[in-house]
């Protein structure tokens, strides 16, 4: 990655603060929701399965056999 000189990066700072840039996001983000519904639509429609992304477990107990950790 390269680096850009603080003038540059100030003014990015400063186009991002501005109500333009949020109403171009905001286009752009209505057109990406468009063509998601889109091909929502045309695959059929119907919602993903829902996946277990992790899974709890107790805590681990220790039993009296289990050795005593090594320092």
């Amino acid at each position: 990655m390269s680096m850009y000189s603080n003038d540059l990066e100030e003014a990015f700072s400063n186009f991002l603060d501005r109500h333009e840039y949020d109403d171009a996001e905001a286009a752009l983000f209505s057109m990406v929701r468009l063509a998601f519904v889109a091909g929502w639509r045309a695959a059929g429609g119907t919602p993903p399965q829902s996946e277990r992304i992790y899974e709890l477990l107790p805590p681990f107990k220790k039993s009296p056999e289990d050795p005593a950790p090594s320092p």
